[in-house]
């Protein structure tokens, strides 16, 4: 007989290429708005849902956790009269939105998803565990985990890297409209230079905007992988489940 590989050359080369089993994706509010600054754009939500698709569709299992930027930020709140505790609140209810919106075009492209919230919301969304979570990842649909942490002074860069430690991620994949990350912002300074690789240490050392300090320090302590990328850039998540070299790697 044939060896295996012979016989199913796709299936083997596919799955041998792939870095990850199971991840936690970081979506930011911000990109899903757009061209249009604020909102939701009907076709960067599509697009994403496309991409989310493909991953599953590659045996990846794929946790989700999206911001609320584009409705509502609640350190922006703050800044404008409104208490922390309430803004914050504010914005966990703008990843709810974000959220349902992603279910929404997940299951019109025909991929199941569910909707986990940090804060009790039924109907609305399942309250969320680690267990539910996990067990949704393991039935083929995707986990879409809302409200950040569920309480204030948190952000979902913090609520994203709790997330992924809980559910047992591989890596937690921060998708931005930056190819990676910068020894400045590129998108100011002309003279920014990438990294290909750079520790947790020397992110915190050079006080580069990754994420928050409690995010990175919690990926730290729980040796959780960290990749940057261009999520904007349709096929760049194949492209980095596939283990080619997209955006900046945080170890």
């Amino acid at each position: 007989y044939p060896p295996v590989f012979a016989v199913f050359p796709p299936f083997f080369i596919t799955f041998a290429s792939m870095n990850y089993n199971r991840i936690l994706l970081k979506l930011s509010g911000e990109s899903l708005a757009g061209s249009q600054g604020q909102g939701i754009d009907p076709g960067r939500l599509a697009s994403y849902a496309s991409q989310i698709k493909e991953a599953v569709a590659l045996g990846v299992q794929v946790g989700v956790v999206i911001g609320g930027g584009n409705i509502f930020r609640g350190v922006a709140g703050a800044a404008k009269g409104f208490d922390r505790v309430t803004g914050d609140q504010m914005g966990m209810l703008a990843t709810v939105i974000n959220s349902l919106a992603l279910r929404s075009a997940l299951e019109d492209a025909g991929q199941p998803a569910r909707v986990l919230t940090a804060i009790g919301m039924f109907p609305i969304g399942e309250p969320y565990s680690n267990r539910r979570a996990i067990e949704t990842l393991e039935e083929g649909a995707v986990a879409i985990m809302s409200c950040g942490t569920g309480s204030p002074y948190f952000t979902t860069d913090t609520g994203s890297a709790l997330r992924a430690i809980e559910i047992q991620a591989d890596a937690m994949l921060k998708g931005t409209r930056v190819d990676g990350v910068y020894t400045a912002d590129p998108e100011k300074d002309p003279q920014a230079v990438k990294f290909d690789r750079i520790s947790y240490d020397e992110v915190m050392a050079r006080g580069l905007k990754v994420m928050d300090l409690t995010a990175t320090a919690l990926c730290r302590e729980n040796s959780m992988p960290i990749r940057v990328f261009d999520m904007d850039t349709p096929g760049n998540l194949l492209k980095l489940l596939r283990g080619e070299p997209v955006g900046t790697e945080v170890y």
